[in-house]
């Protein structure tokens, strides 16, 4: 795209971020009522995520991600958009990206999260009615060009086989790890709590996995993540947390357990809610094979130390603030769009 050409295409998504960023009335009182439909969308998870994508949509980011692409002009395929609904708006980069590159989104909305992006792109049509006719949001997915879906390992063999002879990107379970050397401080450990605990850790983004020297004593580390010990008041959060206590009790699995979060030592990447798997290192070399080897499951890895990965790597407390450009599965949405 031409600086000209980005420039008339991004004003309403640059306006729709600023009205995101500064909830007017009715958005509040969406982000309030959510909890009614997901009791895991509570009005602090929300307002977190609209904000959030608010922020995504500033200008600098915009010119700067566009200007990356060749987008061919007049060419419309219809591309079909399974949302996840793990955490709020979790979507709508997808939604994002198709309309930016001048295609036509067929959505299959999340139920968990389905009145959240209508809401969004209703604000988005206020502010520039030809986006109207853009997007649809539907029951059924049918007369699509190309598709992009993201579910669960299981989900994605269905997506597969319906959708694997049209252009695709079919995305599965990802979880995200932490590298810790022992040498953080209170604010870096403080701020990966909001990377183990934010949206409950429900997110593919979500920490659930640490990767600790060995002998690493996790003492300076819940000291330091202490602040978020009112997680354990949400019923759902506080019914995983006394349900995996109770299996490490009568199983006499060794955990450490500080009232609201239980840390078990496990192979496994995958750790249960509630629950945050650590694994030791010898040196960093091998700590960066282990991740090397897990690669293909990794969103992100949050850490102060700078690999040699394909992965992305974030800071503390930042693996849920992801830039325009950093796709989920390391695949590139808009190539791809642009492309088909």
């Amino acid at each position: 795209m031409s600086k000209l050409e980005i420039s008339t295409t991004i004003n309403s998504f640059i306006e729709l971020g600023k009205q995101l960023v500064a909830p007017d009335t009715q958005l509040m009182h969406i982000i309030d009522s959510e909890r009614q439909y997901n009791a895991w969308f509570t009005p602090e998870s929300v307002l977190r995520a609209v904000v959030a994508t608010g922020e995504m949509l500033n200008s600098a980011d915009l010119e700067k991600w566009l200007s990356r692409y060749n987008i061919p002009n007049g060419a419309c395929k219809k591309v079909g958009l399974v949302l996840a609904g793990n955490i709020p708006l979790v979507g709508f980069h997808d939604v994002l990206c198709v309309l930016l590159t001048g295609n036509h989104a067929l959505i299959k909305a999340s139920s968990q999260d389905a009145r959240l992006i209508k809401y969004v792109l209703s604000k988005l049509v206020d502010i520039e009615t030809r986006y109207k006719d853009q997007f649809n949001i539907v029951e059924r997915l049918v007369g699509f060009d190309a598709i992009i879906a993201t579910g669960s390992n299981n989900t994605s063999r269905y997506f597969e086989y319906y959708f694997g002879k049209v252009p695709n990107i079919i995305r599965k379970n990802r979880n995200s790890i932490a590298l810790l050397t022992g040498n953080e401080t209170a604010a870096d450990l403080f701020n990966l709590g909001h990377d183990i605990f934010d949206y409950y850790g429900l997110g593919c983004r979500n920490v659930s996995k640490l990767l600790v020297p060995t002998g690493y004593n996790f003492n300076f580390f819940f000291e330091s993540i202490e602040n978020y010990s009112l997680i354990i008041n949400h019923h759902k959060y506080n019914n995983n947390y006394d349900y995996n206590k109770s299996i490490y009790l009568v199983n006499r699995d060794e955990h450490l357990d500080n009232g609201f979060l239980l840390v078990k030592q496990d192979t496994r990447l995958v750790s249960p809610l509630a629950v945050l798997f650590y694994e030791t290192y010898s040196n960093i070399e091998s700590a960066q094979k282990l991740l090397e080897e897990q690669s293909d499951q990794l969103q992100c890895i949050v850490t102060g130390v700078p690999l040699q990965l394909k992965n992305q790597q974030v800071k503390f407390g930042q693996s849920q603030y992801p830039q325009l450009w950093d796709y989920a599965d390391g695949i590139d949405t808009m190539e791809f769009l642009s492309n088909l």
